[in-house]
């Protein structure tokens, strides 16, 4: 890598309506820079909420205006009154210049092969042009493989891939979701797949202690339970859901619900669930000082089965009932049918999400034992990624085969809640 001020990577990371996207690049950063402490790194974003994630020396973030996606293939500014081609055309110029401006040893694109509508694509051209290395970054699903299959080929997402891309890193595992098999992944790109594992934050020392006191200071014998949906803009069901069942659940088992909102749940729901909560042991927060604390502490977490809450539930091998979006997209109803056949997780389909199922399923969790399962789940995604950005061209590993990640780095642990994918 070729700066005397240190290596440089650059992370492009579209996020319109959520936090999951960041919330996984900003772990990778930290990590890159745990092992490499004189590195830049420098996040292209476009939450609404900014860089909602604390970052440490040597990371920034540069924030583009937000779009979100409305439908297959159709987007719409979130808060300019400009139209769509004029943000996007926007949007262009100011990746292709910083890619070139900040002139990075390597280029780390998260989840999108052109990104949104091709706006990438300038940006890929300039840095091919000047040899930076190219890295795609997948979550383990993306969708329903037929989905996915069909929206790749008519986007050309495959073609940017063997264009422009020399690694592509998929933040799962191979036995859990094998993308290459599902999506029908070309023969000639399968050489540039390389299966990481999971990524997560390391668990803190001591996980939850604190917490757990203070929630449980007035009823020491209750069972906690703690419910959340990422950043909370679908997240409105599972916690009107949760509040209806805890009367019945409650009648059999003494609780204490914590309902984590997410920053973008609304206003006139977070008032409605209020209002639902009134009378019961129920306490409401939009957001935490650390995620992991909170599902350290739990007897059960209730929560969607987004990427990352589902990676930091596993890391802790906290108790957890995963109640998957309905859709659009198959991603969660994958992920969370996949983990609760491994023994990780218990899900309950959404269609029954209602009251009286839901409180039946999560009396059961409760009185389930702990997590197991034959085969744990693979958490070293975390590592292994930053193993290969590092390892640059000279990686000879086939996709079968794992970089060894080193020793755990002892990290600023993340800030707010864990995020949707």
């Amino acid at each position: 890598m070729g700066h005397d001020d240190g290596p440089r990577l650059l992370i492009y990371s579209q996020d319109g309506l959520g936090l999951g996207h960041q919330r996984r690049t900003t772990l990778l950063a930290r990590q890159f820079l745990a092992a490499e402490p004189d590195a830049s790194v420098l996040t292209i974003c476009d939450s609404p909420l900014g860089h909602f994630f604390v970052t440490g020396a040597g990371h920034e973030h540069l924030k583009l205006p937000s779009v979100v996606k409305v439908g297959p293939g159709s987007w719409r500014p979130v808060s300019l009154t400009m139209s769509f081609a004029e943000v996007l055309a926007l949007r262009k110029e100011v990746i292709k210049s910083t890619a070139i401006g900040f002139s990075p040893d390597v280029l780390l694109v998260d989840h999108m092969p052109h990104g949104a509508m091709g706006e990438l694509v300038p940006a890929l051209e300039a840095v091919e042009r000047r040899g930076v290395r190219t890295v795609l970054g997948l979550r383990d699903i993306l969708d329903a493989p037929a989905t996915t299959r069909q929206r790749w080929h008519l986007e050309g997402a495959f073609d940017a891939v063997e264009r422009f891309y020399d690694d592509v890193l998929v933040y799962g595992s191979n036995d859990v979701f094998d993308v290459a098999a599902q999506y029908d992944w070309p023969a000639e790109l399968e050489p540039r797949l390389r299966y990481c594992g999971y990524v997560c934050a390391p668990a803190p020392r001591a996980v939850g202690r604190t917490v757990r006191n203070r929630l449980l200071r007035d009823r020491p014998g209750a069972a906690l339970v703690v419910a959340m949906a990422g950043g909370g803009a679908d997240g409105y069901p599972l916690f009107e859901t949760v509040l209806r069942a805890l009367p019945r659940l409650d009648a059999g088992r003494e609780c204490v619900v914590v309902v984590i909102t997410g920053p973008f749940l609304r206003a006139a729901q977070r008032n409605r669930l209020k209002a639902l909560a009134a009378g019961l042991p129920v306490v409401l927060r939009a957001s935490v000082g650390n995620s992991l604390d909170y599902l350290g502490a739990a007897d059960l977490v209730v929560a969607m089965a987004g990427y990352n809450t589902s990676a930091e539930i596993l890391s802790l091998r906290a108790k957890a009932l995963l109640v998957p979006r309905s859709g659009p997209s198959a991603e969660q109803r994958l992920r969370a049918k996949a983990f609760a056949e491994r023994g990780w997780v218990h899900w309950l389909e959404p269609e029954h999400l209602e009251p009286s199922r839901l409180a039946e399923a999560m009396d059961r969790a409760l009185a389930a034992p702990a997590p197991g399962g034959a085969c744990p789940p693979d958490l070293g995604g975390r590592e292994r990624a930053v193993a290969h950005i590092l390892a640059g061209r000279a990686t000879t590993a086939t996709p079968a085969e794992e970089v060894q990640a080193g020793p755990e780095e002892a990290l600023p642990a993340p800030v707010p809640l864990a995020s949707e994918a």
